[in-house]
């Protein structure tokens, strides 16, 4: 008996291809995002023959990864894409971006030229670790098919502790086809000794725990990382929120950790956030930070952040703490674990907010709210976005419904006018922006809620960068619907080219726009559209109703802005409100320019 014989012989000695399939299984995947190419056509023929996963072809590797964002959002589990070598590899890299930025995990597996071939400009070779190194959580090349299990198992402990992240792993065509030993999940020895800190420090514990019962003016500002954190960790701060009396407000990738619904929320904050949510982390004594990372977005100007509070961090990442703004005490561990231990002492120490203070600031805050921030002028002829989507969310917020969005005007107003009470529910590009990420995230999140209503809130241009994956949905009988809020122009560009350029609109407005409805129904899907508000609640109704994709070409007023604003680099205090803005000659920036 030969040597190859011999290792043929042992039950579980395969391929490297199907040591891949064979780990994702015991890593629990149940659905994968792809394109397939030469370089991992080995693991496609594996996947051809097992049922236990379902592959979604995509129609470009952007979309994989988007889809595989979308998937992990709503789930809490890992999103897992295939892609091949070369320019299936770089395609892929906004994705990765875009999920290293708001904290997605994924598992992204890339097929690479054969060992012998790498250096040598072989035919779609790039060196993918360099450059997937810097926009990845960690990143591996593959040089054997016995480490092959190891690197799967390490590749998911990796993406979905800690902070979590996407992981790439490239794989050469000749590892996929040579032969080793599986090892499953509890038999590999891991070679990085990555266990992050779960558990803060019982002293800061104590140390936060008296500085919010000493508070005056208190505030909690969340972020994604309750998110991430699972529904324990939302549950928590409700509970927290509920003990100490305190405000919330929430980061664009936080909304739906605390309920909208609930009269301690302020709505979000930052630059298109609430006036009242601004104002009070202006002017708040106490500002407790959990999951969130002081993004620029948030803060407005740094040297004018929130210049009276003290500021507690809740992070997983410690190199989130202190980063960008300073920190009077850091607790390093898991949001769901430290707000239990905050709440565990608060209670055991008998600790009662300062009620006279405390409504004395609801007082205050009664104040800003009654602005009413987000109040525009109806059109009784022209359907406005806001009320576009007042109506979407009036026709479903009492349904199982997910919502994904593109980026620019759209997106800031869905953040607005679409309320989420619960966590996982909401979808979208935060910290990258990146256009065209809210279709293929549906597709994603559908994949994952067969049952439920899932809808992109879309504008038309940034919907058309990632168009191609209607065919994804319709191939894979995903009814997504795709609600487009038209307004020909690339919205939030023409905004600020508007406001901060002298209304010189060099090359932002969308010519030669598609009819979206024959779109639709080229690709197979449905196309509805609406131009008037009394066609609108019917329109939506139809959609809603409809099993199959849909594309909603929304016709909405051309030229309206989202406001408030807080202009870059302005303090929170220093917000445009709509009425303000009217008078475009009346805010001069610093500098005497004309800003508006």
């Amino acid at each position: 008996m030969t040597a190859h014989q011999t290792i043929e012989a042992q039950p579980d000695v395969i391929s490297g291809a199907e040591i891949l399939v064979r780990a994702l299984i015991d890593q629990g995947v149940d659905v994968l995002f792809g394109y397939p190419g030469g370089a991992v056509l080995p693991i496609y023929d594996a996947l051809f023959a097992e049922p236990r996963l379902k592959h979604v072809l995509v129609r470009h590797e952007q979309g994989a990864t988007h889809a595989a964002e979308g998937y992990a959002r709503s789930t809490g589990r890992p999103g897992v894409v295939v892609v091949t070598s070369g320019p299936g590899a770089t395609n892929a890299v906004t994705g990765i971006v875009d999920a290293l930025m708001d904290s997605i995990p994924l598992v992204v597996i890339t097929g690479q030229v054969a060992t012998h071939l790498i250096g040598t400009d072989a035919f779609q070779e790039c060196d993918t670790i360099g450059i997937t190194r810097p926009c990845t959580k960690h990143n591996y090349l593959v040089k054997s098919a016995e480490e092959l299990p190891r690197v799967v198992h390490e590749a998911f402990h990796i993406a979905t502790s800690g902070r979590p992240g996407p992981v790439v792993i490239d794989i050469p065509k000749d590892v996929q086809f040579a032969k080793a030993r599986y090892q499953g999940p509890r038999e590999v020895k891991h070679v990085h000794n990555y266990h992050p800190r779960t558990k803060a420090d019982p002293l800061r514990i104590a140390e936060a725990a008296a500085m919010i019962a000493q508070a005056r003016r208190p505030i909690l500002y969340t972020g994604g990382g309750v998110i991430n954190a699972g529904p324990r960790a939302a549950q928590l701060l409700r509970e927290f929120a509920k003990l100490t009396g305190a405000p919330v407000t929430s980061t664009l990738m936080g909304l739906g950790a605390f309920p909208a619904s609930d009269p301690q929320w302020l709505g979000m904050v930052g630059m298109h956030g609430s006036f009242e949510a601004n104002n009070a982390m202006h002017d708040c004594d106490v500002m407790v930070a959990v999951g969130a990372r002081f993004d620029d977005r948030v803060t407005g100007r740094l040297d004018a952040f929130a210049p009276t509070s003290r500021k507690i961090h809740i992070d997983i990442d410690a190199s989130s703490i202190g980063k960008n703004v300073r920190t009077d005490v850091g607790l390093v561990g898991d949001a769901a674990s430290v707000l239990e231990d905050l709440i565990a002492l608060w209670t055991a120490r008998g600790y009662k907010p300062d009620k006279a203070a405390l409504a004395d600031w609801w007082r205050e805050i009664g104040a800003w709210r009654a602005r009413e921030s987000f109040r525009y002028r109806p059109d009784a002829k022209l359907i406005k976005p806001q009320h576009a989507i007042q109506r979407l969310y009036e026709a479903t917020k009492d349904r199982d419904v997910y919502i994904t969005t593109e980026v620019g005007q759209h997106q800031m107003w869905a953040a607005q006018f679409y309320h989420f009470n619960e966590p996982n529910r909401w979808m979208t590009s935060g910290g990258l922006g990146t256009m065209g990420y809210g279709l293929p995230a549906a597709v994603g999140v559908q994949m994952a809620h067969q049952g439920s209503l899932v809808i992109d809130i879309a504008g038309d241009a940034s919907v058309l960068m990632t168009m191609q994956e209607m065919s994804t949905a319709v191939q894979h009988e995903l009814p997504i619907k795709i609600f487009i809020l038209n307004n020909e122009w690339m919205g939030m560009v023409r905004q600020w080219q508007q406001l901060l350029h002298g209304e010189r609109y060099s090359h932002s407005y969308s010519a030669s726009l598609p009819d979206f409805v024959k779109l639709a129904e080229a690709y197979g899907a449905v196309g509805l559209r609406a131009e008037h508000p009394d066609e609108l609640d019917g329109a939506i109704a139809e959609m809603i109703a409809i099993n199959r994709p849909v594309i909603f070409d929304c016709r909405v007023t051309k030229e309206e802005n989202c406001f408030p604003m807080i202009p870059s680099g302005k303090a929170h205090n220093e917000m445009i409100m709509a009425e303000e803005a009217r008078d475009l000659g009346s805010i001069i920036d610093d500098a005497g320019k004309r800003l508006v």
